[in-house]
């Protein structure tokens, strides 16, 4: 210390203030040094200097104020005090993030203009420089920074507003005051954080679990107005339609592919908004809407709404109301007199409906009026059917009979529309729920109304059928003006009034114990039919043995019979013969004894003819030896025997001959007196 004093009074007051202006450089040039790191930029601002021209806040020819040329990352030179440096974090967008430019500096933006035109040479907005010499313009950049985006953009020249952070000094108060809160947020410029995310278009879980195809409805928030009448902008309107329908093959269906065939590569699907505007993009709704896949759009120019896919499913077609296209050209005829049917790029409902399929068609420009072509079956009862609940609405029907008595039936219509006439229908009756609530409720509800009045209850109950089948030919003739299919109509259940169900039940009790008595009857008989049955199976092997033994009597009482036929012919014959033969016997015989008795007397003719028969049988009538006493005439002894002799004879001829006369004859003239013979015959007993 010492020795710096001595040198310090030995070179005086010039050597001290040599000293210290060495000593200030030393200091100034340390202090000019700045450090930016890897992910910083310098920002310079100038202290002394020329003012700046204009309202510009940027200083790009060595004016005082904040300097357009930024210090990149390492040791960099500013002299100080006439720089001062602060250091700011280059702008980085982290995946899944979109960054949005304000420009602070530039040109006014035109009157009515809401975000600022871009210009291919101003890249990621690095070059502040080239932006401003090259007409760039205050205020929203239409395009947007990317994800992944490391930019060294001049914090003062433009803030970038990123869901998380916001890179940049502000110049506006307003800003600057709630920046130096650190209460800088999106909402300060009007955009919730979930619009500085990349949109993504993909299919929705919904609460039930189904998957629900998507598609985004696109809202655009700057360009030239749309043409009057318009509710929608679609790139080149609709020429390119009006151009086709003129060929003489096109169908509706290539009319259609047309419409669904968006036009969103021309601007890459609204990222690039400079594009749409250049090519005739206007503000308000667009006609084409975003699919599948992720987006980097500007929130202050393009807003998003997610819409489920139009999904046409089996046994389903869409009748389409346009909002939009060409104007209406009536092709339904004059036949038809309910509205107005168009081709396909006219505005009106189409004649030619959507079939099945999935169509990113934007339900802001087109209402889709799905029209079920399978037969679609309506309660008009407590429960629903599950195909669009369209009876939801529909109730029991309530009418009276004609007594007064209160009747709730439960109804079931089936109907079915076809898809070829599905645009004629809705064009009629505007939707399928109006066809039902409107013309259905009260075709229905009306004619089971009056026909219950007009019937007594008893008859109702009685002819339900035929009431079912006059109320299906009712309908199916009212259905058939809307162009719509009558494929039945059941009466699914009848509510009863009270009284009525006491005297019906009353009267089925009885019935019912009539139909008792008459079972239990016919039980009885039948259990004493089979009781007889099981008797007769009982008495089947001795009724089976009394029948073949009727039958063996039968057969021996035929044998017999045949035999007894055969012996009374052969005796028949037999007597016959004898008879014959005795009579010419006899008559020979009797022939004999008249010659006999005139050629020896009558006596002696009898005794020879006493003593021939004696002769002839076998009886003994006398003993061996025997006495005789002849009497006069010897023939004493014999004349006893002449009663005896004549019986013989009678018993000879018994087969009913003419000898026994003969013999008897004979015998008288034996015996020499006619009525002593005839007493003796007459006192004999018969054989």
């Amino acid at each position: 210390m010492s020795d710096f004093i001595t040198s310090l009074a030995h070179y005086g007051l010039a050597g001290l203030l040599a000293l210290v202006l060495a000593l200030a450089t030393v200091f100034i040039l340390i202090r000019s040094f700045w450090t930016i790191g890897p992910t910083e930029v310098g920002l310079v601002r100038k202290r002394y200097g020329g003012s700046l021209k204009g309202d510009g806040a940027i200083a790009f020819h060595g004016e005082a104020g904040y300097q357009a040329r930024l210090l990149m990352p390492g040791l960099r030179f500013k002299l100080w005090p006439v720089h001062t440096v602060t250091r700011h974090p280059m702008v980085q967008i982290p995946a899944g993030l979109v960054g949005v430019v304000i420009a602070q500096v530039g040109a006014q933006l035109p009157i009515g203009a809401k975000s600022a035109a871009y210009k291919p040479q101003f890249g990621n907005f690095q070059d502040l420089d080239a932006f401003v010499n090259g007409g760039g313009e205050k205020g929203v950049q239409r395009p947007v920074l990317p994800p992944g985006t490391v930019a060294p953009i001049h914090p003062v020249g433009f803030l970038v507003i990123t869901r998380d952070a916001i890179f940049g000094t502000p110049i506006d108060e307003q800003y600057a005051r709630a920046a130096a809160k650190g209460a800088l947020k999106p909402q300060n410029f009007g955009l919730d954080p979930e619009q500085l995310e990349v949109l993504r278009i993909e299919p929705k879980v919904r609460d039930d679990g189904k998957i629900e195809d998507m598609i985004g409805i696109v809202t655009t928030l700057e360009g030239t107005p749309l043409p009057k009448g318009a509710i929608a902008n679609r790139l080149g309107d609709f020429e390119d339609l009006l151009a086709l329908e003129q060929k003489p093959d096109v169908t509706d269906a290539d009319l259609v592919e047309v419409l669904l065939s968006v036009k969103n590569d021309v601007h890459n699907n609204y990222q690039d908004f400079q594009a749409f505007l250049d090519n005739g993009g206007r503000i308000g709704l667009q006609h084409d809407p975003l699919l599948y896949g992720a987006y980097n759009l500007n929130p202050f120019l393009v807003a998003v709404e997610m819409m489920p896919m139009l999904v046409v499913q089996q046994g389903q077609v869409a009748v389409m109301k346009a909002y939009v296209g060409l104007a209406t050209q009536d092709t339904s005829g004059v036949e038809f007199k309910f509205g107005h049917l168009v081709r396909p790029g006219h505005r009106g409902i189409w004649q030619e409906p959507l079939r099945t399929g999935k169509y990113a068609i934007n339900p802001r420009c087109y209402a889709a009026e799905i029209v079920p072509t399978f037969i679609l079956t309506l309660n008009w009862a407590d429960a629903n059917s599950t195909a669009r609940n369209y009876d939801k609405d529909l109730h029991q029907i309530v009418a009276k009979s004609r007594e007064g008595f209160v009747f709730a039936l439960d109804l079931q219509v089936q109907i079915h529309v076809p898809d070829t006439e599905a645009p004629k229908v809705i064009s009629t009756v505007g939707t399928m729920t109006n066809l039902v609530n409107e013309v259905l409720q009260a075709a229905v509800g009306n004619h089971f109304r009056d026909k219950l009045q007009a019937m007594p209850a008893i008859d109702f109950i009685q002819k339900r059928q035929e009431v079912q089948a006059e109320a299906q030919a009712h309908i199916a003739e009212r259905l058939k003006e809307y162009r719509v299919e009558t494929r039945g109509v059941y009466i699914q259940d009848v509510v009863f009034p009270d009284q009525l169900v006491q005297v019906l039940t009353a009267r089925e009790i009885a019935n019912q114990q009539q139909q008792t008595f008459t079972a239990e009857r016919d039980a009885q008989e039948k259990r004493l039919d089979l009781e007889a049955s099981r008797g007769r199976a009982d008495m089947q092997s001795e009724l089976a043995k009394s029948s073949v033994g009727i039958d063996i009597a039968r057969n021996k009482a035929t044998g017999v019979q045949a035999e007894a036929d055969g012996e009374s012919y052969r005796l028949e014959k037999v007597g016959r013969a004898s008879a014959v033969k005795t009579e010419a016997e006899g008559l020979a015989i009797a022939r004999g004894l008249n010659a006999q008795r005139e050629a020896v007397g009558r006596d002696q003719t009898a005794l020879i003819n006493v003593v021939r028969e004696l002769s002839v049988g076998t009886q003994r009538f006398m003993p061996e030896n025997l006495a005789l006493n002849l009497g006069d005439n010897g023939l004493g002894g014999l004349s006893a025997l002449v009663p005896l002799a004549m019986r013989r004879l009678s018993q000879g001829a018994g087969g009913g001959s003419d000898e026994r006369p003969a013999t008897a004859s004979a015998a008288r003239k034996l015996n020499g007196s006619g009525d002593q013979a005839v007493g003796a015959e007459q006192g004999a007993p018969k054989p």
